[in-house]
């Protein structure tokens, strides 16, 4: 290399602790080439050069990066994954009705960055997935009845399309009025023809909960289990007992615990949470778990893959720690919420757990 870098040394100390030796060393090369053929230090200069002609480098870069504070975001951050994931499901579209869902898209987009700009709720990126998920699906089923157009979609063709899965009439409804009123707004349809469609709903929930002998069992379980893992007995006591969602639990960092009044605040809440004594147990369980791995990544949960990045652990992980147990983590919050709607204020609950008073109600 003409120079070395200034966090060369840093890289080195970075790889060989996290990494295979062998692999380390040819990192280490493979890099030492990348500064010669880039003919800079600079980070970015060399991620992008890294994602050009060394794609397999550029996410160790990045996460080394990232945890030296060289650069102001990871690669493969969840939006840029979430974007990744929008455009596959945008390309799927026919081309004919392709730019009205692309603007849609767009439209989901800059309506979550304006919430969180003024401080509201934002839309989850989940939920803007599942929303091009059934326009992407009605699309296809409306060119294979040769739609061309979507102002050419009547409520016969809607009603053609919402019969072919009754169970989820009501979650695809709600996706097509969002988008064809978008449609209408813009001008793409004279009129909404999801307007007058309707999907009956029982009111309350229906989902399945346990009882108080099925929760002291598992309460038991984690508070004095030998064999338990530190993952299933922290996710399971805050998601019994705190009602913690998959998203909060994976998205939980260092930064949202506070030690000395055993306070946590989880991504998404406005509050801070004192956990009882046997949840605070099984966090401390989880961080003891963390600091063996000897790893930067910033979040509670770590896990073996993500031991050596800076992305949370991913959903599937929060669902197999409770496979010993056989439980879903929404069982488990659906329990505590309907335990909670009945004592508590519904603007209490609302504020406590940064739920929208509609998705609160659901459980009263």
């Amino acid at each position: 290399m003409p120079c070395t870098p200034s966090w060369w040394e840093a890289l080195a100390s970075h790889l060989a602790t996290h990494r295979h030796t062998f692999y380390a060393a040819d990192a280490l090369a493979h890099t030492a080439r990348l500064v010669i053929d880039a003919g800079s230090t600079d980070p970015h200069t060399l991620l992008a050069e890294a994602r050009r002609t060394r794609p397999w480098l550029s996410r160790l870069l990045a996460d080394f990066f990232h945890a030296q504070q060289l650069l102001t975001a990871p690669a493969g951050s969840e939006d840029e994954q979430a974007a990744t994931l929008r455009e596959r499901r945008i390309q799927a579209v026919p081309a004919p009705l392709r730019p009205a869902v692309r603007a849609f898209a767009d439209a989901l987009v800059a309506q979550r960055a304006n919430a969180e700009r003024v401080g509201l709720r934002p839309i989850q990126l989940k939920t803007i997935e599942i929303r091009l998920d059934t326009v992407r699906d009605l699309a296809l089923h409306l060119h294979a009845q040769g739609h061309t157009t979507w102002a050419s979609v009547s409520v016969t063709a809607l009603e053609a399309f919402l019969v072919r899965n009754p169970a989820r009439r009501a979650s695809w409804l709600a996706g097509l009025r969002q988008f064809f009123s978008h449609a209408h707004c813009t001008g793409l349809v004279l009129h909404n023809p999801a307007a007058v469609v309707e999907a009956p709903q029982s009111r309350g929930f229906r989902g399945s909960t346990l009882t108080l002998d099925e929760q002291r069992a598992l309460y038991r379980r984690w508070t004095t289990g030998k064999d338990v893992l530190p993952h299933e007995a922290f996710i399971g006591l805050a998601a019994l007992l705190h009602a913690a969602t998959t998203s909060e639990l994976r998205r939980l960092t260092l930064d949202h615990i506070s030690t000395g009044p055993r306070t946590v605040r989880f991504p998404g809440r406005s509050v801070d949470l004192a956990l009882d004594s046997a949840t605070w147990r099984a966090l401390e369980g989880c961080l003891a778990h963390r600091n063996a791995l000897h790893t930067d990544n910033p979040h509670v949960l770590v896990t073996r893959l993500t031991r050596v990045t800076t992305r949370p652990a991913g959903a599937a992980h929060i669902r197999d720690s409770l496979a010993p147990v056989g439980l879903l983590p929404r069982v488990l919050r659906s329990t505590r919420l309907l335990t909670l709607a009945d004592e508590l204020d519904i603007k209490q609950l609302t504020v406590a757990l940064g739920m929208s008073y509609a998705g609160t109600a659901h459980y009263r």
